[in-house]
């Protein structure tokens, strides 16, 4: 039984528009190949699907390249002719706007002023005002930033420096803890250390009982414990 005669006009269905184009396409890739085995031609073809996919053939005796300078050669036009001139239309374009850049660069930085006309020195003038004023508040926003990253880190100074005096105060308090005053022979009870920074002393731990009462002591000095505080000022 013959088939029927398939009218020609675009299938609606998407799935079959696109299986009728995966077996035609691969029908046509066979005839081509066909042609190229059984009479010795040079066939190439280029597909795109409605969906934007390529899909192209080539003998293989031929590359593309070749293919489309035979083709040329052949016709006598240039295929690539349009295509350079649309290069260097883009490349003198290109040109323009980085020679009329470095112009207006250059008269930003007070050159290249003798050609303008007044109206075109007001707008260079309107110009470097707002870049100045761009830049101003950029730079005073930098400056805020680092006054409040400063302020932050003085207030915390201050705190561990409060915090200090504090405990230093409530160890003064402590009848355990004395700070000595008589000069060269207790040197070791206030220490400045100078080497630990500007403002480090070491306090002296005096014994709450004396030596006498100690049944151990062999006559020696009695120890004393050395506890150092940082002093900030």
């Amino acid at each position: 039984m013959a088939r029927g005669k398939i009218q020609i006009k675009r299938i609606e269905n998407t799935t079959n528009r696109q299986v009728t184009y995966s077996k035609r396409r691969n029908g046509l890739f066979k005839k081509a190949n066909e042609l190229t085995v059984l009479c010795d031609a040079k066939v190439s073809i280029i597909m795109f699907s409605s969906t934007g996919k390529l899909h192209e053939y080539i003998s293989p005796s031929v590359s593309t390249k070749q293919f489309f300078d035979q083709y040329q050669m052949t016709v006598g036009i240039d295929l690539w002719n349009s295509h350079y001139e649309n290069m260097q239309e883009n490349l003198k374009k290109l040109k323009d706007v980085n020679r009329n850049l470095r112009k207006e660069i250059r008269q930003r930085m007070g050159d290249c002023l003798n050609d303008l006309n007044m109206e075109e020195l007001r707008l260079l003038e309107e110009e470097m005002d707002k870049a100045a004023k761009a830049i101003r508040e950029r730079k005073y926003k930098v400056i805020t930033n680092q006054i409040d990253t400063q302020r932050k880190k003085f207030n915390n100074e201050r705190e561990v420096h409060n915090r200090l005096l504090r405990d230093l105060d409530a160890r003064a308090e402590d009848g355990r803890f004395e700070m000595m005053e008589n000069g060269g022979a207790d040197y070791e009870s206030v220490i400045g250390f100078s080497n630990l920074g500007p403002r480090m002393f070491a306090l002296t731990l005096q014994p709450t009982h004396p030596a006498n009462n100690n049944p151990h002591n062999t006559g020696q000095q009695p120890a004393s414990d050395l506890t150092t505080y940082p002093l900030l000022f």
